[in-house]
């Protein structure tokens, strides 16, 4: 049976994950290797592209797997790694990617202004900064966490990045950042 290109995959098939700001997302570890990155995701997620030097800076693209129950696979994860910093940024892929959770408060596949009004509840209360990329994502700096949206057919979805603590200051900004272009530019699939 083949799906379509927009399917959005069900909530009861994603993996869980939690965010930890600065440390974790799921397995993956900021400060990472690529190859440290791709064992600690082996067996759910597959490396499916890689643009750059291993030891240096790049991205990787990691696939969900059918093996996970899902019905069909495709892009989860993209990792973005720095030569300084190791693995530095994570964003998760709104379709397909695992729901990844801060304290409770589901960050992928979501309906990007009520994630907004929740970012911004979670923010006040906890003595945080909010932030607009010049594209209108929510970020929070003090968080590493900026809240990207992404095209699933008709609708869009919330796709978060997660940055290491070098790349939080002007996460935000989409010319200053350290968040690679290629980045800012997905918005489909």
């Amino acid at each position: 049976m083949a799906t379509d290109v927009w399917d959005v995959l069900l909530e009861a098939h994603r993996l869980l994950w939690s965010f930890t700001p600065f440390e974790h997302v799921g397995p993956l570890e900021f400060g990472m290797t690529h190859d440290q990155a791709q064992a600690a995701v082996h067996d759910v997620l597959s490396v499916t592209a890689y643009q750059g030097d291993p030891g240096k800076e790049g991205w990787a693209e990691f696939w969900l797997e059918r093996r996970t129950g899902a019905t069909f696979s495709g892009p989860a994860v993209t990792a973005y790694f720095d030569e300084s910093v190791g693995l530095a940024g994570i964003a998760v892929n709104a379709l397909r990617g695992p729901q990844v959770t801060l304290e409770g408060m589901r960050l992928v596949g979501q309906t990007p202004s009520r994630l907004e009004d929740e970012f911004t509840g979670y923010l006040v209360a906890h003595s945080r900064e909010l932030r607009y990329s010049q594209c209108a994502d929510p970020c929070s700096p003090q968080l590493g966490l900026v809240l990207r949206a992404q095209r699933a057919g008709d609708v869009v979805l919330s796709r978060p990045v997660m940055v290491a603590r070098a790349w939080a200051d002007r996460c935000w900004d989409t010319s200053e950042g350290r968040i690679p272009r290629r980045e800012w530019k997905t918005f489909e699939w």
